[in-house]
């Protein structure tokens, strides 16, 4: 896994003064809210006897164990021993970089001295009053974080696992366009003058069949910017086109894949949209109707984990798995180089 990456360590809302322990690229790590409401994390096992410090409690700025109540600084520095004076070698733990984005809390995994938080994810609509919310929880999925990703690269899928939401008949067979960029892949395609699929019926501001544009993002390490447009027949297929008009319906949706280990995964996600902004309605709808999509994929997922795992024979690769084929062998390279370094 690449370490020297932003990955989201839980929503901003599921962290207080409370400490939580979280599993993230194998570690293990307690997060909670310093004096100033600001995260910190550290690796959450005390030097002393291992308890992990989320069955301790928050003092301040520091984490205290509740064990013997050594206590560490959101650096991971053992600053206070009690019934002795001193802290001795060794004691220190790990601290890591975090940072508050978009009702999430992020974490840096590797080097500390390269996290830098200008590198996150930068979304321009983030608190536009004009661009509608909505979000779900977290999602564990029992499978290795590369087949989401392999899943969140590939379009194709829409037809066959969300045949009643976000896809239909006209997207089995439009072939894909796939682009590279230093941050990743993007597989694309539009779908030319065919019906709303059932999902976006009520949400496209126009009648009778659309345009479509899928566009399926995923950057390095794990993280995904979905993008649905939909616009009248007839006036789509430029896909460097930016105003698309009054009657066009835009929908960004985020999604960011935290591996816990090589077999377990957690999926945080959120979309924005361009229409009826202020509809608390329609944002619990939405997160709904997602909701029982993505857990769709997520039965699919866990299924195809178990086939990896369980099946001998070797599997094959068609058409649609060119994207994230090439994703998966860039990605790869990135985490030999930095394993090498």
């Amino acid at each position: 896994m690449l370490r020297n990456a932003w990955y989201v360590a839980a929503w901003a809302d599921e962290i207080d003064e409370r400490p939580v322990e979280q599993q993230i690229l194998g570690d293990a790590v307690v997060l909670w809210r310093k004096a100033d409401g600001d995260p910190a994390a550290v690796s959450a096992f005390c030097s002393h006897r291992r308890l992990s410090l989320a069955r301790g409690q928050v003092l301040g700025d520091r984490i205290a164990c509740g064990y013997h109540g050594l206590q560490f600084a959101a650096d991971g520095r053992c600053v206070t021993v009690p019934c002795q004076q001193g802290v001795p070698r060794g004691a220190d733990i790990r601290g890591y970089p975090v940072a508050q984005r978009y009702g999430l809390v992020w974490i840096w995994m590797g080097d500390a001295a390269l996290a830098d938080p200008a590198t996150i994810i930068h979304i321009a609509e983030w608190g536009s009053p004009a661009w509608g919310y909505n979000r779900g929880a977290s999602m564990v999925y029992d499978c290795n974080y590369l087949l989401i990703t392999d899943n969140l690269l590939d379009p194709s899928h829409v037809a066959w696992v969300h045949p009643t939401s976000f896809g239909g008949s006209s997207c089995e067979a439009v072939p894909m366009r796939i682009r590279e960029a230093p941050s990743g892949y993007t597989v694309s395609r539009w779908i030319m003058d065919a019906p709303v699929t059932p999902f976006y019926r009520d949400l496209v501001p126009f009648a009778g069949h659309a345009d479509r544009l899928q566009h399926y993002e995923v950057r390095y390490p794990s993280h995904a910017v979905i993008k649905a447009v939909f616009v009248p027949a007839g006036q789509g297929g430029d896909d460097a086109q930016t105003d698309w008009g009054k009657d066009a319906f835009l929908m960004d949706s985020y999604n960011f894949i935290t591996p816990e280990t090589e077999s377990r995964s957690r999926y945080y996600w959120f979309q924005l949209r361009n229409v009826r902004p202020d509809d608390a309605h329609l944002s619990q709808a939405m997160s709904a109707a997602v909701l029982s999509a993505f857990s769709e994929d997520l039965a699919v997922l866990n299924e195809v984990q178990r086939g990896m795992d369980t099946c001998q024979d070797p599997h094959i690769s068609i058409a649609t798995d060119a994207g994230p084929l090439r994703y998966r062998h860039r990605l790869g390279q990135l985490i030999a180089a930095e394993q090498s370094a």
